[in-house]
Formats: C-alpha cells, sequence, structure tokens
C-alpha cells in the first residue's frame, strides 16, 4: 500500500527544507563574493560605467520572452498578479530592467548611457548540477550608439575583468561571433517568416550548445532531436537532412578557423594578420555566404577586429569564433562569451573545463519596444556563481577560510558591561569583534571561536582583572602549535600563542596578532 502524502495542518510541523534550485550560501563564500564583486566594479568604472540599481520585480509585459526556456508554461519566468491584477515577474536578467529604465528616462540621460549593474536574478527553468534558478550577474552595458567601438569595448572590458580576477592569458578567451552571420546562413537554408520563428529560435540553442553536447548531439538537435543519459528526449528543429548539413558544414569551419586562431595564440603568435584573417576562407564555397545579411556580419566583425588589434588585445585574449550564439533571442548583432580554457580534475581524475562564465552582445531591439523608435545597445553579463567556483579552483593552494571576529570571552557574568566595554574598543579601531553572547564555560566559548574562525580570543578572569590585565590566545598559532607538538618548546620560546599584557594595549596587542596573519585594521 502507497504511503499517504503527509498535509501540512493544525499542529503539524513544516519540513526544513531548500526549494528545488535554490541554495543557502555561508559567510565565507559571501565573503569572496564580496572581494569578486569589488575587484569586478573597479575595472567596470574604470571604463566610465557608472552603477544603477533596478528592482528586482517588473510588470511581465516590460520584460518580454526572450528566455530561450520558452517551451514551458510560464515561459522561464516566476510571475503573480498584484492587486490591480497586473502580472508580475522576478527580473530574469540585468538587461530587460535596463531598457525599461532607459526608455522611462529616455530625454533625460546622456547619450551613450553607460551603466553596470550587479544582482540576483531568478529562472523557473528546471535545475540540475550547478544549474541554480537564483544566482547572481555583474553587467556592463552601453546603450544609445551604433558604433562598433562600443562592442569591442565591450570584449576589451571582459578581457581586463578576468586577468584582474588573476586569471592568466592562455587560460581564458573572449570569443566574438555575429547573430547577422548565422541568420545569413539560416536564411540561406530557407529558414524564414514568422511561420519559422520558433525553429530558427531552436536552431540557434542547438548550436550554442556545440560546446556542451558536441558536433554529433547538435546534429540529432538540428534535425528530429536528441535523448539525453537520464532518457529525457529533446524535440528538435526538424530540419531536412540538407538543411542538417549546410549547417553542420558551416559549424565545422567556424570551429576549424577558431582552432587556428587559438593554435597561432598558444604559439605566440599573437598579431598574425593573415592567421587572424583566417576565418574568411569561410566564405570560400559555401551558397549559404551570399546572404546580405552574412556579408554585413562579417564586415562588422572584420571593423571589430581592426579595433582590438589596434588596441592591442592580441588572439590570446580575443578571437573570432561563429560558433558563438548566446542563448537570449534578443541579439541582433555582435555577441560575445568570456570561456575559461584551463582543465582542472574532477574526483574521478577526469580533466573538467569550466567553459563560459559570462557573455552578452547587442541588442538594438529591447528599447524600441517600448520606444518605438531604434535605441541601438551593446552589454556583456558575468555569471557571478561560475566564474568564482572557477577562481576557488584556481586559487586552491592558497585558499584559506576568511578570519572571524575577535572573540572576547565571558569568564565572570558580573563584568558583562566590561567584556563588551573591550568589545567596543576593539571596533572603534577597526577591528572585527564580538563578546561572548552565550551562557556557557570556556571550554564551550573556546569551542565557539574556534567554530566562528576567530583569529584570537580575549581573556580577563579575577586574576588578570586584580592586575589590569587581559590575555590574548592566538587561535591560530596554536592550532599549529598542536599539529606539531614535537617541536612545541621551540615554538613557545619563539613565538607564544597565549601572552599577557596590559589592558591599555589591547588594541595595539590584537593588531600585532592580525598582523602576524595578514590582517590590517
Amino acid at each position: 500500500m502507497a504511503k499517504e502524502k503527509k498535509v501540512a495542518g493544525a499542529g503539524s510541523r513544516p519540513e526544513a527544507r531548500l526549494p528545488k534550485g535554490f541554495r543557502d550560501i555561508g559567510a565565507a563564500e559571501l565573503a569572496q563574493t564580496r572581494a569578486m564583486l569589488d575587484t569586478i566594479r573597479g575595472v567596470y568604472e574604470s571604463y566610465g560605467f557608472e552603477q544603477l540599481e533596478t528592482p528586482a520585480i517588473e510588470y511581465t509585459d516590460a520584460l518580454g520572452k526572450f528566455l530561450p526556456d520558452q517551451d514551458r508554461p510560464n515561459e522561464g519566468v516566476f510571475s503573480f498578479t498584484d492587486d490591480d491584477g497586473q502580472w508580475l515577474s522576478l527580473r530574469y536578467d540585468l538587461t530587460a530592467p535596463l531598457a525599461r529604465y532607459v526608455a522611462e528616462n529616455f530625454q533625460t540621460l546622456p547619450k551613450p548611457f553607460r551603466r553596470y549593474a550587479t544582482g540576483t536574478v531568478y529562472r523557473n527553468e528546471k535545475p540540475g548540477p550547478g544549474r541554480f534558478r537564483q544566482f547572481t550577474q555583474f553587467d556592463a552595458d552601453t546603450v544609445g550608439t551604433d558604433n562598433l567601438a562600443a562592442d569591442a569595448e565591450i570584449c576589451m572590458l571582459a578581457a581586463d575583468t578576468l586577468e584582474a580576477l588573476g586569471i592568466k592569458r592562455g587560460d581564458y578567451v573572449i570569443k566574438v561571433n555575429n547573430r547577422k552571420v548565422l541568420d545569413g546562413v539560416i536564411e540561406a537554408i530557407g529558414l524564414v517568416g514568422q511561420e519559422n520563428a520558433g525553429r530558427r529560435l531552436t536552431v540557434l540553442r542547438a548550436i550554442d550548445k556545440l560546446d556542451k553536447f558536441g558536433p554529433e548531439d547538435v546534429r540529432l538537435l538540428l534535425g528530429d532531436g536528441r535523448k539525453d543519459e537520464s532518457g529525457d528526449f529533446t524535440k528538435g528543429a526538424g530540419l531536412s537532412p540538407n538543411q542538417v548539413a549546410t549547417l553542420m558544414e558551416f559549424i565545422e569551419r567556424a570551429s576549424e578557423s577558431a582552432a587556428l586562431m587559438r593554435s597561432a595564440a598558444r604559439s605566440g603568435d599573437i598579431f598574425n594578420n593573415d592567421v587572424d584573417q583566417g576565418y574568411f576562407v569561410l566564405r570560400e564555397g559555401g551558397s549559404f555566404y551570399q546572404s546580405q545579411l552574412c556579408i554585413d556580419g562579417h564586415q562588422e566583425l572584420e571593423t571589430i577586429r581592426g579595433l582590438l588589434r589596434g588596441a592591442g588585445y592580441g588572439m590570446n585574449q580575443i578571437i573570432i569564433d561563429y560558433s558563438v550564439v548566446r542563448g537570449l533571442e534578443y541579439y541582433t548583432g555582435p555577441v560575445f562569451e568570456a570561456e575559461l580554457t584551463f582543465e582542472v580534475k574532477d574526483e574521478k581524475g577526469n580533466p573538467v573545463r569550466f567553459g563560459s562564465v559570462g557573455g552578452g552582445g547587442r541588442y538594438d531591439g529591447l528599447v524600441e519596444r517600448f520606444l518605438g523608435q531604434k535605441v541601438p545597445a551593446t552589454g556583456f553579463s558575468i555569471g557571478v556563481s561560475r566564474l568564482q567556483a572557477a577562481l576557488n579552483v584556481l586559487n586552491a593552494a592558497d585558499a584559506s577560510a576568511p578570519l572571524g571576529p575577535v572573540v572576547v570571552l565571558v569568564m565572570d557574568k558580573g563584568e558583562l558591561p566590561r567584556y563588551q566595554r573591550m568589545a567596543q574598543e576593539l571596533r572603534r579601531a577597526g577591528i572585527r569583534a564580538e563578546m561572548y553572547l552565550g551562557t556557557s564555560g570556556m571550554k564551550a566559548q573556546m569551542k565557539y571561536a574556534d567554530k566562528r574562525g576567530a583569529p584570537c580570543v580575549i581573556i580577563q578572569g579575577s586574576d588578570e582583572r586584580d592586575k589590569g590585565e587581559v590575555q590574548l590566545k592566538d587561535l591560530i598559532e596554536g592550532a599549529k602549535a598542536a599539529a606539531a607538538i614535537a617541536d612545541n618548546k621551540e615554538w613557545k620560546e619563539s613565538r607564544p600563542a597565549q601572552v599577557s599584557i596590559k589592558e591599555t594595549d589591547l588594541v595595539a596587542g590584537v593588531r600585532e596578532i592580525l598582523a602576524r596573519h595578514g590582517v590590517t585594521s
């Protein structure tokens, strides 16, 4: 007999559980995120971008219908109605709210308008490993110019940001393509007209999965469809064998061209003009390259390439790669993707690559939806969590949990005001500090300080109080001593883990311990 599902009711207790696709984030990861965001912010501001914050909730019609998960009933967004019966949605990215803001303030904004933004976005999509329904993005956008120098600058910004975060040249690449080229190829195989809009988007999504699935799986997605390892079937674009063959020829040539440029970059030949223009051989022998859209796309890419090389960005940083698509439908011109190329090993020793950690492109139609006039725009978005995971792997040897606050232990409950004054004195000196607020004894307080990651604790019992002293116990050095107990005598002589100092020297004593561990206040 099947078990009946428990229903919460009067007197029942709710189950403590996370919704699918969401996660809790602890203090250590949040501290890392904050440091990473500060670095990104510094690069963005050095380019002249200024911060803008928009709400997490927008009217659903203002967001539009651009998500790649459009076959889901609610089109990939979390939505609800307000008291007036109007539909509201949690933002799925930071670009659609920007378009609304620009349209609403168009007359007063400088043109071009340059803004950066960071915040949480929400996708009502099927969750999976590393795929969450809530995550953080960090965007930079230039709105109000069709100058391709703006697109080239976005690529430069992406490269500079990754390098500022400690990712070396050769461990990343910024890939640039143009949706006009892809649209031209799709047009050449006869996939035109409004009646084929859904199939065109399916084709773009299939090509966008090339790095993830490989050519053969993309071929299946262009045709009838693909069944994954779990048995789930994804319906394909339903193209004819000839149409699939034409697109796969394009994809293969594009991959070969990108490989040529990457090989030149690895050999140090990063400004070889002949190799850099090697992607133009893609035009040879293909009837699908006669489309005017294709020609326009090629010319725009050549302009961007010239701007990048002229600014000193070589093929070891930014390359033309025709396999880049981007999954959102609103892109209309150049598209960009930031890919990490270094490999790491999983728990089974198999090589793993992080792949894309950000992307963007030109979207000339988003603001036009509101104003009825063309307002060109281009931008780039970093996936913060994915990039942070990659940085943690790169910096694994140097990684350590951030230090917690200094903890003032409570040795005498009748002296709480005294202990609180000590904590406050440290805070006023710019040192993170707290007084233990529990009711447990010495042993439990020390365990608490260890769990908090405290660099040291402050101890003052009646004996120390009578002498006008406090004891400082260095918990980090204490742990080292415990791990090397055979050499404990020598360690004590050179760097004691616990010292007595005058209470009036409290701040100086704590600062000395913090400096010992690389912390300045």
